[in-house]
């Protein structure tokens, strides 16, 4: 066990016939570097230990906000992490890539790049988002790249397949009350990079509009939070029900313990956001499901804290797994 990792990149044919290999090979999605790995995150809270129940927290993060931006419109590519100035443009020639070449060998069926481009627009300015499939035909015919439902379904089937996209399923807890719980996914790239070359724009643009930046801080949050979860074997999900009540995501371990996580770019929000975070556990069947772990809200502040509520305060420059 664990005698060969073998790493690659292919575009297999559909029709392809190859053996599985059940049984002696376990696949495992390879993602985008976190903060952590690019050491920009000191990992002075570590997401395994909350679980673990060391909720009692105080750290520092040396992050700022322009070196977040910076962080978040470089990406999480090796490559680009190493590159040093020209590191945008990596991020920018994979999305030129995969409009003129990728997407159209990925399952054989050809596309219109321009159309392709415009797509990857409007995935970008939905992003973080709930948007439906009417949201992003209508934003394209604004563009004059009309589509229809099935053939915007092939162009988004096409991106899943080239892990570009990767939106956050909605969560189904048990409920106290009869509330219905919107189960629409929510938009999302696999890294916010691939956002902001898509509107081809930089850290510069968005620093200068931050409720942009905020749905793309959420986007790297969303990356990161990936990344650790998948090491101690769980999933990411978001919540949103008829009442409105929603939480930007949700951490569900495999052993069901599960936490909710609302992610603020300033100190503004926090109060609104740590409420929300206490009415959702209250509204959660405690009989039917297990206490959530923690609260927490997912900051691109400088101190990790525990609040008098209980809520946790976390930079996501202290993060780990």
């Amino acid at each position: 066990m664990g005698q060969f990792i073998l790493t690659g990149s292919a575009t297999p044919r559909d029709n392809l016939t190859s053996h599985s290999g059940t049984g002696r090979i376990a696949r495992m999605i390879m993602r985008p570097m976190s903060l952590f790995e690019s050491q920009e995150s000191n990992g002075s809270v570590s997401l395994k230990e909350l679980f673990d129940g060391k909720t009692e927290i105080a750290a520092k993060s040396n992050l700022t906000i322009e070196q977040i931006a910076h962080a978040l419109c470089r990406g999480g590519w090796p490559a680009a992490v190493t590159s040093g100035k020209q590191s945008s443009r990596i991020a920018m020639n994979y999305v030129d890539a995969i409009i003129n070449f990728d997407v159209q060998h990925v399952d054989g069926v050809e596309k219109d790049p321009e159309r392709v481009r415009i797509l990857f627009q409007s995935l970008a300015r939905n992003i973080s988002t709930m948007a439906t499939s009417k949201t992003i035909m209508e934003d394209m015919q604004v563009k004059q790249a009309s589509i229809t439902d099935k053939t915007l379904n092939t162009y988004l089937n096409a991106l899943r397949r080239l892990f570009v996209i990767e939106d956050i399923p909605a969560w189904q807890p048990s409920l106290r009350s009869k509330t219905a719980i919107r189960t629409a996914n929510k938009r999302q790239f696999v890294d916010p990079s691939i956002a902001t070359a898509a509107l081809r724009t930089n850290e510069k643009g968005i620093l200068r509009d931050f409720e942009t930046f905020g749905f793309l801080f959420e986007s790297l949050c969303t990356r990161d939070l990936r990344v650790y979860s998948q090491v101690i074997d769980s999933g990411i999900f978001h919540y949103r029900d008829k009442s409105e009540l929603e939480c930007d995501l949700i951490i569900k371990l495999n052993d069901g313990r599960w936490a909710p996580v609302e992610v603020k770019m300033g100190n503004i929000q926090i109060e609104k956001a740590a409420a929300n975070l206490i009415k959702l556990s209250k509204k959660v069947d405690a009989e039917k499901m297990n206490q959530p772990s923690f609260l927490m809200l997912l900051t691109a502040g400088q101190v990790a804290y525990r609040r008098t509520d209980g809520v946790l305060v976390v930079p996501i420059g202290c993060l780990k797994d």
